[in-house]
C-alpha cells in the first residue's frame, strides 16, 4: 500500500468526516473534499466558520473517508495530520473554475469573510475493514 492508493480512494469517496477539537470537546462534520493528489488532501471553508477557528488554533486533524460495502461494513480510510492553510492565486483560480458556486457562498456571508483553502500534506493513513476490526493497530500505515 502506498500514497497513490490513498489518493485514489479519497478521490473516489470525497465525502470526508473531519475531526477537530474545540477546547476539550471533539467536533466532527462532513466535508466535500475538493481533491487529493500526491501533495495532499485539499479542502476549503469560510473564515467566519467555527471549523476555521478550530483549525487555526489547533491544526491537528483526523479525516475519515468511507466506501459502503456489503452488510454495511464497507471500507474506511483514516488520515491524521496537520492542516496547512494556503494562500496561492493559481490554486484560488482553480477553485473558482472547479467550484464556481463557492463565490455565491460569500454573498450572504459577514463583511470581510473569505474562502480559506487548506490541505493535509503530511501525516499517516490507514485502511479499516471488518477484517482488521479488532486489530486496528496492526493495519499497515502509509506515512506521507
Amino acid at each position: 500500500m502506498d500514497l497513490s492508493e490513498c489518493v485514489k480512494f479519497a478521490n473516489e469517496n470525497p465525502v470526508t468526516y473531519v475531526g477537530t477539537v474545540e477546547g476539550d470537546q471533539p467536533r466532527v462534520r462532513a466535508f466535500a473534499m475538493w481533491f487529493a493528489d500526491p501533495t495532499g488532501f485539499y479542502y476549503h471553508t469560510g473564515t467566519p466558520k467555527r471549523v476555521f477557528s478550530q483549525l487555526k488554533k489547533n491544526p491537528n486533524v483526523e479525516l475519515c473517508f468511507y466506501a459502503p460495502g456489503s452488510q454495511g461494513a464497507g471500507r474506511m480510510m483514516r488520515v491524521s495530520g496537520k492542516v496547512e492553510f494556503l494562500v496561492d492565486q493559481p490554486l484560488e483560480d482553480r477553485l473558482n473554475r472547479d467550484r464556481p458556486w463557492v463565490q455565491d457562498l460569500l454573498k450572504n456571508a459577514p463583511t470581510g469573510a473569505k474562502l480559506a483553502i487548506f490541505r493535509v500534506a503530511h501525516g499517516e493513513a490507514y485502511f479499516w475493514t471488518m477484517e482488521n476490526n479488532m486489530r486496528e493497530q496492526d493495519a499497515p500505515r502509509v506515512k506521507f
